[in-house]
């Protein structure tokens, strides 16, 4: 068992770790502090400490010897949980739709993780015009100077971190951009879904106010179903993805739509 400090190692190697077990117990469902500390190579006492701070944090639920997962409609839509999860393959997605983004531009940004990668690449093509509902978005983009935000506002959600609601559906309506860039939390060959209908509502209207209709999407979130369909895959004008995506089903999206394999 590797050494570590009383507080389980750096702030950075701890972040490191409390993904890994919440990864791990997404994956398999639940896990002892045992088997956690053997993956983790740390103490099963540190194990317990990173368990606290997950179920404080929403993503797990701990009970006596070990943690189970949150349902799915709570892990995958937690903030906490997206912002930790997947985050090269989303890097590289987000350098590959920078591409698309031209400077004068009109750009809508969702409330995903995958935008939010692509939002921190911007200052590189300014001048340009972007609107969000994604508070972590507008604290990047806040301070920089060759960038107009506009700030889609509603009901704040905790769970997600950005505006949602009729307030904010209104005001996706109001306005017409050149482009939009979403994620959702699966696809298949034909379909994107969400497992929240309120979520499904904002970025329908997102798709419906955008000339150009891009998607992002992490091969971990493929191929999976969730409970509300969102959009055919059709209905996206570009599909970008990382190099995790089955050869088989990346022919198949490829019969539906453009699609770009970044990495």
């Amino acid at each position: 068992m590797s050494s570590e400090t009383s507080s389980g190692g750096s702030a950075r190697s701890r972040s490191i770790r409390q993904q890994r077990i919440t990864d791990y117990v997404v994956e398999k469902g639940s896990a002892s502090a045992a088997e956690l500390a053997e993956l983790t190579g740390v103490s099963v006492m540190t194990v317990h400490r990173d368990l606290d701070e997950l179920a404080r944090r929403g993503l797990l639920r701990k009970f006596r010897g070990g943690v189970s997962a949150q349902p799915s409609t709570v892990f995958e839509s937690n903030a906490e949980y997206r912002l930790g999860a997947h985050v090269e393959a989303k890097a590289a997605i987000a350098r590959q739709a920078l591409t698309y983004v031209e400077p004068g531009m009109s750009i809508l940004l969702d409330d995903s993780t995958s935008a939010l990668a692509l939002a921190k690449l911007l200052p590189e093509v300014a001048p340009l015009t972007v609107a969000t509902n994604y508070l972590r978005t507008i604290e990047v983009l806040k301070n920089v100077e060759d960038v107009r935000l506009i700030c889609i506002g509603g009901d704040y959600s905790s769970t997600h971190d950005s505006f949602l609601g009729m307030p904010c559906l209104e005001a996706v309506e109001r306005i017409t951009v050149d482009a939009t860039f979403v994620s959702t939390s699966s696809m298949n060959g034909e379909m994107t879904f969400h497992q929240e209908p309120e979520i499904v509502m904002v970025k329908r209207v997102m798709l419906a106010s955008a000339e150009t209709k891009v998607l992002l999407m992490d091969s971990s979130k493929m191929p999976r179903s969730a409970l509300h369909r969102l959009a055919p895959v059709a209905d996206y004008d570009r599909l970008i993805v990382d190099s995790g995506v089955p050869g088989q089903l990346l022919e198949e999206l490829r019969s539906r739509t453009v699609v770009d394999v970044a990495g």
